[in-house]
């Protein structure tokens, strides 16, 4: 997290010195099945996730604390911090510890995501978001600022599972191959399963999370860790 104008910046958003690498980088390489399968002209081990999925890459900028900074590129998700913040279900505004609540709250416990509004939940089916989890004192100011959010309105919900993949594994752009190397189609928010043929001409940039067992909260009713 850091300050822009007294504005809080969230960690996972872009800075404006953050660039995406060039699309002359990306291309197609034969595998020993003899399939091709989309990949970085100078591919690196980190390139991929354990399941052999490919990621955009996003330069960072960090300061002196290790942190983004520098001025925002608002609604923009940074790629490697987004999945770093899933992974590790640290604070999407702050990198902060997001199961601090499920300790020092026993009576309500649970990890905190926000849900655009909209959509009908019910306890018997998953909800999967891409949304990281975020700490109570944040939530509070995201559902004011954030544009999405106030246009469609939020669900706070606390989980008490939240598996990583599920069924559904990744958000990203899909690629087709060409005479002149790759290039990408339309491309939308919707989920793509990890195991899915697809993923072998994906660029990754958001990770999902299936929340299975949660309830509906009252974010003022929550007390910060």
């Amino acid at each position: 997290m850091s300050t822009t104008a007294h504005t809080v910046v969230p960690y996972i958003t872009i800075r404006r010195t953050e660039q995406a690498e060039s699309f002359l980088m990306l291309g197609a390489r034969t595998e020993d099945d003899g399939r091709s399968r989309l990949a970085h002209l100078d591919e690196e081990r980190d390139d991929r996730d354990l399941h052999r999925v490919l990621w955009a890459r996003v330069c960072q900028s960090l300061g002196p604390d290790l942190l983004p900074s520098g001025d925002p590129q608002w609604g923009l998700v940074h790629p490697s911090r987004q999945r770093e913040t899933r992974l590790r279900l640290r604070c999407q505004v702050c990198w902060a510890n997001t199961e601090d609540h499920r300790r020092e709250a026993p009576a309500r416990p649970g990890v905190l995501f926000l849900h655009t509004a909209g959509s009908d939940l019910t306890q018997a089916q998953p909800v999967r978001t891409w949304q990281p989890p975020i700490r109570v004192e944040h939530a509070r100011l995201a559902v004011t600022r954030c544009p999405a959010l106030g246009r469609k309105g939020h669900v706070a919900l606390l989980a008490r599972r939240y598996r990583l993949y599920g069924l559904y594994g990744v958000i990203g752009t899909p690629h087709e191959r060409t005479l002149d190397g790759v290039r990408a189609p339309a491309s939308n928010d919707i989920p793509v399963p990890y195991r899915d043929p697809r993923l072998r001409r994906f660029l990754a940039s958001q990770l999902v999370r299936e929340l299975t067992d949660f309830g509906v909260v009252n974010l003022e009713e929550l007390t910060p860790a």
